[in-house]
């Protein structure tokens, strides 16, 4: 029989990939109850917020097994992630897998990650979209195509650099209105408020706050509120740099 000790860890770390991505704290908790269950545990006590998973598991026998995983990994979305997770799940609450299944399947799912183009494409089709569908013209959602092409090059390359979530946001938002700006002045034929509403919309952390509502509404408070903060925090920042970058090429030019 394997390790309940080396079971929990892997549970953890599908938890993990799970939080990291877009889940609800009320899914993780679910999948690792029926997870735990479906490995021979008798009872499973799961408590989990943005930033912490805790799990104990209860084996008939009466032996307990108690693991804590710090998360520290930026709140992020990835559904295909999301979803890989969740078919694991379910797969071992229909057929236990073993240990070493286990692990080999949750570090592919760790290992994914989407081709850099598809980012780019998808974050240059959706600025120019909003740019036009809130009223700007063909040329504003053009504008919004290639600043939504920097501003992806600049998420990815700082990435790295700024771990951060708010003040990366800021530098980004706050480089992308001073280009967006300086290229109106020139331009005037440009809205500026259009381009600009294209690039935010790429920004704006829509999944967060809706997670947090939805965590709020079914009890999960704790969680609920601390994903309220940040994604606040998060839009504050935004707003901020785009604020700047009016300002300074409005006080420059």
């Amino acid at each position: 029989m394997s390790s309940p000790n080396a079971i929990l860890h892997e549970l953890l770390n599908l938890a993990e990939i799970m939080l990291t991505n877009g889940a609800e704290v009320s899914r993780v908790e679910e999948t690792l109850n029926r997870m735990g269950h479906a490995y021979g545990a008798s009872q499973m006590n799961v408590f989990a917020i943005t930033s912490s998973i805790v799990v104990t598991m209860v084996f008939p026998e009466g032996e307990e097994y108690t693991q804590t995983r710090r998360i520290t990994t930026p709140a992020g979305t990835d559904f295909f992630k999301l979803e890989q997770a969740n078919a694991l799940s379910r797969q071992c609450c229909a057929a236990p897998l073993s240990l070493t299944d286990l692990k080999d399947e949750i570090n592919k799912i760790s290992k994914i990650k989407p081709a850099p183009y598809t980012i780019y494409l998808g974050s240059m089709l959706g600025a120019g979209g909003f740019s036009v569908f809130f009223g700007g013209t063909i040329l504003d959602g053009a504008i919004a195509v290639i600043f939504a092409f920097l501003l992806c090059f600049l998420q990815r390359h700082l990435n790295s650099i700024c771990s951060n979530t708010f003040i990366l946001q800021f530098f980004c938002s706050l480089f992308i209105g001073t280009g967006i700006c300086i290229t109106a002045f020139f331009f005037p034929v440009i809205h500026v408020d259009k381009v600009m509403i294209g690039d935010i919309m790429l920004l704006i952390p829509g999944i967060l706050m809706t997670n947090s509502i939805r965590d709020i509404l079914i009890g999960d408070t704790i969680s609920g509120i601390m994903r309220l903060v940040e994604s606040l925090l998060w839009a504050g920042a935004l707003a901020c740099g785009f604020m700047c970058a009016i300002w300074f090429v409005g006080g420059v030019l």
